[in-house]
């Protein structure tokens, strides 16, 4: 399967679950319009799952979706520990395996990726239940029970991985608003909280 079409399984399937998004993972869910509830963790690469880890213990009501990147996560791997020593039922990990970093611009291999088992990692670390999907029609047929299952839950995507742009890596500069993002969008979701507030 491809980025968009996992994106797209999960965010029609998520209803009000905070999403938490980072890398190229963020980017599809910007093109195919994602609601709030969401925040984005940029340019805090490899910091997806402990921040989705804090709002899981804030807001232990609601499901938290983590769409983290196979590169962000070997960045901080102690992310899985510390999300299954805190064991949080409502939280939900996906990581794409793309096995490249900047895809679709430099595309630099992933460390290890030929034989890095992400979901016996997060086995391993101590996560509830984990699952692989290789496909879209895989994904589409158990994301529910995905969402609905007693967490920690880790959830392994093997994504086709993008071409790369030639020449890329020495034109593209971060713009300044990627940098600003997380904070904008962190004041953008409390205030959706608020105003969603549970009774």
């Amino acid at each position: 399967m491809n980025l968009l079409q996992a994106c797209t399984i999960i965010e029609n399937a998520r209803k009000d679950a905070i999403l938490v998004a980072t890398m190229g993972a963020m980017f599809a869910f910007d093109g195919i319009k994602a609601a709030q509830p969401r925040i984005s963790s940029v340019p805090l690469m490899g910091g997806a799952a402990s921040l989705g880890l804090g709002l899981a213990i804030a807001e232990p009501s609601r499901t938290i979706i983590v769409v983290d990147g196979d590169a962000s996560l070997l960045m901080q791997l102690g992310g899985l520990t510390t999300v299954a020593d805190r064991q949080p039922v409502n939280f939900v990990h996906f990581v794409v395996r793309n096995g490249a970093q900047f895809s679709g611009v430099a595309n630099l291999a992933t460390p290890a990726d030929a034989c890095v088992d992400y979901a016996g990692l997060a086995a391993a670390a101590g996560y509830r239940r984990t699952y692989r999907f290789e496909n879209e029609t895989a994904l589409a047929a158990h994301i529910e029970e995905v969402l609905g299952c007693v967490g920690p839950t880790f959830v392994e995507l093997r994504v086709v991985t993008p071409p790369p742009i030639p020449g890329a890596p020495m034109k593209m500069e971060i713009p300044d608003l990627q940098f600003q993002r997380m904070g904008m969008e962190a004041r953008t979701l409390s205030a959706w909280l608020k105003d969603h507030a549970h009774g």
